[in-house]
């Protein structure tokens, strides 16, 4: 396949010739930027150039490049151009200005923490940030919205630049920073990530991939469970309680504990025996591949037997809780210059029993994953957690055959030294990261994914990404480094797990999604959901949920463009469980739950999960609305924030209400406009064209003092009187869901016959099934049996749908068209007369 004509032509300080508008429609003149003769930028420094997208060479690997991809950015490649820079000489950090930004209103992305990005507004350059990652400028002149980018050139990235390294210099740059223009915001993102996925051909899109399977699926997650301590006796009790209560989850997430794991000055071979408060991990190195010891010990069948060892949740939560206690009064000895032998030593919570027969073989993980599945064979997936470099502190030197590693020191970026207090960005800084050489990166993951994949382990979730550009100063800086072991886990995704298999987290950076995305289809869009504010919650539990809100709503502008935006997990007997069960309801990606064992709201849950595991997914992923995209929901205490997402057939959003700034003055209910044109109904084709509906049935789900939830579906005039619109199924929060996977209302089809309109529908789950029907129903048929129904004079119907083993009810819902009722009224009318 050959590159799309792309014209050659390049902008400098000077007016350009009279052909450059079919170029590009940004232009550098009088040292001010403008697009469409509207400046964005002013005193633009002499050393920034500007080029049209054309007049640069692109990724010349065209033929791993959709058509359609192709074309489009062709066809809109004058909407874009790229800024360099040069400098006179070489340095391996360069901060310098790009021009004024001066009375225009701008949404910002930006690293608020090393790992993690959130939102910011504002009109002038001042309020910008530091590690800001994107910037989309209102253009109210032009009706219009630009969008600048950071990217990566060579052997920098970001900041206009940063190498990483002292050692990595540069001086002059092509492409910088890449700008867009378009009438949608949201296209405008789609065109113009598009246009740099062909520019530097690192990455693919979101469209481009298949996403794991447990999009579409309800799953469980250990860390909240158990942290640290997670072994397989409590693992089995967490999966039983929620298939004896009927929500079988379909994947289960091992989380951080599981690994062989020691800190340096523990023997080498032997797991750490003080992993007792979090944050001691971070200073722990992987020393084999293979499971610890709690796992190892597994023995096939022992949690199959009638007498399978028991769990107590409140016994394990003691324990842990002593132990703790126990590290914290080390940690006051050790201040004061005290002895700390004569405490005791730290005990592993284990509920396996020591007296198990010894003459059975160990089975460790594989056992465990085969006797999960074999009792729970709904149980599709599960995945394990690691870090990027193996454990938070990479590998153990010398510990594992055929792997180079070195402790290396870790050092922040100047541009990071501002970010928010982490305490595991502390931890690494003081133990140094033991790293593999990046010539064996693609080795270190063939290694640890293929006995994973061995073992019956079908994904992995990567946490600490980003410890990548601590360490880059002799590995030819932060760009290369990334390339080398992003490259090896892309490759160890597709051949081990199916690959999708794979959930990034701590990942919020350009580096990755520009460098690491060729495979990997699925990312955290927000920061860890917290069910409590570890330093201190001024205003009650409902602070840090809020912040999470934003987080993901916002990311997901620029970090959909290239993975599944996974909204994390939550706990379901959370005071805020139902404002976090209603955003994950529309979010578009995976639901699952980090409840501790026998601590779940069932009633909740079932709102989210169908009987079979599987859950209610919309086709998009949610995303604010327009209105709320140069406005700050978090702190301005006047924006209502919503979100929206579309079904196939309807559309739902969540508005969360201000309750989340942690000043009492801000700490109050507001009001807001909620309308059907806030939904971006073109961003599917299958829902353009309810933009020119002229009336929507609006289902309101829930109201209170924190959520509302809303469905919109668009009504269809049958005719004259007849008006109809599904909603779906009542005791959902998303009622007309129908994503990948399926569920709520997975068909839609209107048909006149005989004098009766037929609304065919078919769906995926059990209760009350909602619509709006101006007239009164002539009968409906579920699954080809009649069935009761009721109607109101306002239009409410509603009818009850079984659950049929995951497989999809069909309902026919007859409607007399308008004349049958008039032929009605004259056959009486003429009986009358007849019998006078």
């Amino acid at each position: 396949m050959s590159p799309p004509n792309f014209v050659s032509q390049r902008v400098g300080n000077k007016p350009t010739s009279n052909n450059t508008s079919n170029t590009s429609r940004f232009s550098l003149c009088n040292r001010n930027i403008s697009v469409d003769g509207i400046t964005i930028l002013s005193e633009v420094p002499v050393n920034v150039a500007l080029s049209p997208f054309s007049s640069l060479p692109h990724n010349s690997d065209t033929d791993s490049i959709p058509p359609h991809i192709l074309k489009s950015v062709a066809s809109k490649s004058k909407n874009g151009a790229f800024l360099g820079l040069s400098v006179k000489q070489a340095q391996d950090r360069i901060l310098n200005p790009i021009g004024k930004l001066l009375n225009r209103k701008f949404l910002s992305l930006f690293r608020f923490k090393i790992w993690w990005s959130t939102m910011w507004v504002g009109s002038s350059g001042s309020d910008l940030q530091m590690e800001t990652q994107l910037i989309l400028l209102q253009l109210p002149e032009l009706n219009s919205f630009a969008v600048l980018i950071p990217l990566i050139e060579a052997i920098f990235a970001l900041q206009f630049t940063l190498s990483g390294s002292t050692k990595v210099r540069g001086q002059k740059f092509s492409s910088c920073a890449y700008l867009h223009v378009g009438d949608n915001p949201y296209e405008l993102m789609r065109d113009a990530f598009a246009a740099v996925r062909v520019h530097l051909g690192t990455f693919r899109l979101l469209e481009e991939k298949t996403v794991p399977k447990i999009v579409d699926k309800f799953g469980w997650c250990s860390w909240d469970a158990f942290y640290l301590t997670v072994e397989p006796v409590g693992l089995w009790h967490g999966v039983k309680s929620f298939a004896e209560n009927g929500l079988p989850p379909r994947f289960l997430i091992i989380d951080d504990g599981w690994q062989s794991i020691n800190m340096d000055h523990e023997p080498a071979l032997q797991d750490s025996k003080d992993l007792t408060t979090l944050g001691s991990q971070m200073l722990c190195r992987l020393y084999r591949l293979k499971e610890n010891e709690k796992f190892a010990k597994y023995k096939s069948g022992t949690m199959l037997r009638p007498n399978a060892p028991k769990f107590d949740q409140e016994k394990h939560d003691a324990m842990f809780k002593e132990m703790v206690a126990l590290a914290e009064k080390k940690r006051k000895i050790k201040e004061e210059g005290g002895d700390v032998l004569a405490l005791p030593s730290p005990k592993t919570i284990e509920f396996l029993n020591d007296d198990e027969d010894d003459r059975q073989e160990r089975g460790g993980l594989m056992a465990l994953v085969s006797d999960l599945k074999e009792k729970y064979q709904t149980l599709d997936d599960v995945y394990v957690w690691h870090a990027l470099c193996g454990a938070w502190g990479g590998f153990r030197p010398g510990t594992i055959a055929g792997l180079e590693a070195k402790v290396t020191s870790a050092k922040l970026a100047a541009g990071l030294q501002n970010t928010m207090n982490d305490l595991a960005v502390d931890m690494i800084i003081e133990g140094g990261l033991g790293l593999v050489n990046p010539n064996q990166a693609a080795d270190l993951y063939e290694a640890m994914h293929s006995y994973l994949a061995d073992v019956g382990i079908s994904g992995v979730k990567v946490d600490v990404i980003h410890t990548l550009e601590y360490v880059s100063e002799d590995h030819g800086g932060r760009v290369q480094l990334a390339k080398a072991y992003y490259d090896g886990l892309n490759k160890s995704l597709q051949k081990n797990f199916a690959g999708s298999g794979l959930i990034a987290s701590m990942e919020q950076c350009n580096d990755f999604f520009f460098l690491a995305t060729k495979q990997v289809s699925m990312g955290r869009v927000g920061d860890d959901f917290w069910f409590q504010d570890p330093n201190g919650d001024p205003m009650g539990a409902f602070w840090l949920q809020g912040v999470h809100m934003i987080h993901c709503s916002y990311n997901s502008l620029w970090q959909g463009q290239f993975i599944q935006p996974d909204w994390d997990m939550f706990q379901s007997d959370h005071i805020c469980a139902e404002f976090h069960a209603g955003s994950r309801a529309i979010c578009g990606g995976p639901v699952y739950v980090s409840d501790k064992v026998g601590h779940h709201n069932f009633d909740l849950l079932r709102k989210l999960v169908l009987p079979d595991g599987t859950i209610l997914r919309c086709q998009h992923y949610a995303l604010p609305t327009r209105d709320c995209l140069f406005e700050n929901p978090l702190f301005d205490a006047k924006t209502l924030l919503k979100i929206w997402n579309l079904n196939k057939f309807a559309a739902g959003w969540y508005p969360e209400e201000h309750r989340c700034r942690a000043y009492p003055q801000c700490y109050k209910s507001i009001s807001g406009v909620i309308s059907a044109d806030d939904v971006e109904w073109e961003q599917k084709d299958s829902t353009a064209v309810y933009r020119n509906t002229e009336q929507f049935a609006v289902y309101l789900h829930k109201s209170d003092n924190l959520t509302i939830l809303f469905t919109i579906s668009p009504v269809l005039r049958l005719n004259e009187r007849a008006k109809f619109a599904p909603i779906g199924l009542e005791n959902m929060f998303n009622s007309g869901g129908g994503g990948g996977g399926g569920g709520g209302i997975e068909f839609l089809e209107y048909a006149s016959k005989g004098g009766l309109y037929n609304v065919k529908i078919k769906v995926k789950g059990t209760c009350k099934f909602l619509a709006y029907s101006s007239e009164k129903p002539r009968e409906i048929i579920l699954n080809g049996e009649d069935v009761e129904f009721d109607w109101s004079s306002n239009g409410i119907l509603r009818f009850e749908v079984p659950w049929i083993g995951g497989g999809l009810s069909t309902v026919y819902i007859s409607i007399y068209q308008l004349f049958p009722f008039f032929v009605f009224r004259l056959f009486f009318f003429y009986f009358g007369i007849f019998k006078h």
